[in-house]
């Protein structure tokens, strides 16, 4: 009961960071000012349990009980993120980093030693809502992002990474590929909410995750001519907008014609003015499938109806289908219960760490809701708890104790 009070309080004192108080949804973006007070109360919890904090050229965060340099093979590592999407959820990545705390918290009360290091990590700008690429912290240390095109990147206020990174106090310069610190992980546990109906459907609290779709996201540029709304006959009329609304609706029928998954969520209108017909329009696609001919297809199809309206598509970021480690995987079903296993259409840095060569696996926490990426996300506290305890069993037996 101690234990389950222990994650109450870890979870009350970030419940308010950077929440909206009129949606309830979370604005929590890469080195915005609620972002640095989620580090700052990350740093803050690892110092009261005397945890080793080091940051890696990136800027993500690493926790260590134990030093993870004396074993060879590394440490276990679990955590997740802390940043969100616009209007986002509690759960979505805060989960991962609770509960590995809580699970820490575990061990030592049970009088736990662990043999290996056992690490916790809050990486940064999983979610990409500020500079449009997902799951930077982990692409640009793994090599998967260079440290150029990441500075490079801008948000919608043409403020780059690099600016905003300065901004937030820290030196950009220092960013790019850290193969020590990667080096560091001999196994990567990632908990998190799942996204889906997937343990509703089954009446579980916790499953196992063995695969990431493959995902990625385009821009979609579409010229068009500015004119006056009120003067300007339909058939003069070049509108970028009318384009814009074709991409959207040919994302949706390729989606149907390939069993995948094609989403715009975000556009942007220039001008943007109430009367006047728009010069042009910018949309981004997140497109997912189970598997890479499916979603080679569904770009495909989507490129070829796009170029009718003189758009032009371009891949901004993209992660091939990820099978995460099978012995990993299979050691987890034996350690919970014989939770079931599922894949994921959602991107997580697992998959990134995957892709780069370190044995990771997910454990997934029941979503009642069934709704993520919404302040309707959401998490009972009993299957947060089974969670908590899921990943202390798992962190027992991979990093070895003794009692």
């Amino acid at each position: 009961m101690a234990q389950a009070g222990r994650f109450e309080q870890l979870w009350s004192a970030i419940v308010d960071i950077g929440r909206d108080p009129t949606t309830g949804g979370y604005r929590r973006f890469a080195w915005t000012e609620p972002d640095l007070k989620m580090r700052e109360w990350f740093a803050d919890e690892c110092a009261s349990r005397g945890l080793d904090l080091i940051e890696d050229r990136m800027g993500n965060q690493w926790a260590w009980w134990g030093d993870p340099d004396i074993d060879a093979s590394g440490g276990i590592v679990t955590g997740s993120h802390l940043d969100s999407v616009p209007d986002g959820g509690a759960f979505d990545g805060p989960l991962g980093v609770v509960s590995a705390l809580a699970a820490i918290d575990i061990l030592r009360a049970s009088g736990i030693e662990p043999h290996r290091a056992i690490g916790v990590v809050n990486f940064v700008d999983e979610e990409g809502a500020r500079f449009g690429v997902s799951c930077i912290g982990s692409r640009v240390i793994t090599g998967a992002l260079s440290p150029e095109r990441a500075l490079a990147l801008r948000d919608t206020d043409d403020v780059t990474m690099a600016e905003a990174m300065r901004a937030a106090g820290r030196q950009p310069e220092q960013l790019g590929a850290d193969p020590e610190a990667v080096g560091r992980i001999g196994s990567f546990i990632e908990l998190h909410i799942e996204q889906g109906r997937g343990l509703i459907d089954l009446g579980r609290a916790v499953a196992i995750g063995n695969r990431i779709w493959a995902h990625g996201r385009w821009r979609i540029e579409i010229p068009g001519e500015a004119n006056h709304a009120g003067t300007t006959r339909l058939s003069d009329r070049q509108d970028a907008v009318i384009g814009c609304a074709r991409a959207v609706l040919a994302a949706r029928a390729a989606a149907e014609v390939h069993g995948s998954l094609a989403t715009v969520g975000k556009i942007s209108i220039q001008p943007g003015g109430v009367n006047a017909i728009a010069r042009s329009a910018t949309a981004w696609l997140d497109a997912r499938a189970a598997s890479e001919p499916a979603l080679r297809a569904t770009v495909a199809q989507i490129a070829e109806q796009v170029a009718a309206s003189d758009a032009v598509l371009t891949e901004e970021s993209r992660t091939p289908q990820t099978a995460l480690d099978n012995d990993l995987v299979a050691r987890l079903a034996g350690l919970l219960d014989d939770a079931p296993v599922m894949s994921t259409g959602a991107g997580h840095d697992a998959g990134i760490l995957a892709n780069a060569g370190v044995p990771a696996a997910m454990i997934f926490v029941r979503n009642p809701t069934g709704v993520s990426h919404s302040p309707a996300e959401w998490a009972e506290p009993d299957d947060c708890r089974a969670g908590v305890a899921a990943l202390a069993t798992v962190l027992t037996d991979l990093a070895g104790s003794e009692q």
